[in-house]
């Protein structure tokens, strides 16, 4: 098995390799950034990468995407500080086989790389219930305003006035306050500016520097 090694510590790096030589594992190359692991991958084309996410240049998940579409045949595994499951879904969803924390045990990330070399997707536990979790917490934060209601709070987040968004969406002023009142009894908020502070906390909408 082939090993490539990402992450902007140099002291973790040089223990990581010195770990998988002393467990008979080809080490190939080390990368401290991102884009450096994309080159690296490019030249040297290892079997398995253990890639840090939070990485200068170029994160973890930008690298495994580039990484994967360039090379599918190669395996990623995720080894990082964070796991929250949002995290998560975006090294999955990347093209990552497998995920880590850095406080998993060194065996356990020795297993881990044979086990994807070998085919198998692998996440921590801790993880998968993280994410488990999030999928439901997403699932009952979508049911809770409707499609238009989103729509209506979104653009007026984004710095319209009510009777712009009446305009942009050819509805009346008036269907635009009657959903306003509904997101204000669903949010249990009692004016706009609370309805939209709780909308983004949920994730329902976001925040942009830039109006619509």
């Amino acid at each position: 098995m082939r090993i490539l090694i990402a992450d902007d510590h140099k002291i973790l790096r040089e223990g990581i390799r010195r770990g998988l030589e002393s467990a008979d594992e080809t080490v190939v190359g080390e990368a401290a950034n991102g884009e450096e692991a994309v080159l690296l991958a490019r030249e040297l084309l290892p079997d398995v990468i253990l890639m840090d996410l939070s990485m200068p240049v170029l994160d973890g998940v930008e690298a495994t995407r580039r990484i994967v579409e360039e090379h599918p045949g190669t395996r990623v595994v995720v080894l990082t500080m964070h796991d929250d499951a949002e995290r998560t879904r975006a090294a999955i969803s990347a093209g990552a086989v497998g995920y880590l924390t850095k406080g998993t045990s060194f065996n356990q990330v020795v297993e881990t790389l044979r086990a994807v070399h070998a085919g198998e997707t692998v996440l921590s536990p801790q993880l998968a219930v993280s994410m488990l979790e999030a999928a439901r917490v997403a699932a009952e934060r979508d049911e809770l305003l409707s499609d238009r209601q989103v729509e209506i709070l979104q653009k007026i987040a984004n710095g319209l006035g009510t009777k712009q968004v009446a305009r942009q969406l050819g509805i009346t002023q008036k269907t635009v306050h009657n959903h306003l009142n509904a997101i204000y009894r669903k949010l249990d908020t009692q004016s706009l500016t609370q309805a939209v502070l709780s909308a983004v906390r949920l994730g329902i909408i976001h925040l942009d520097h830039e109006t619509v």
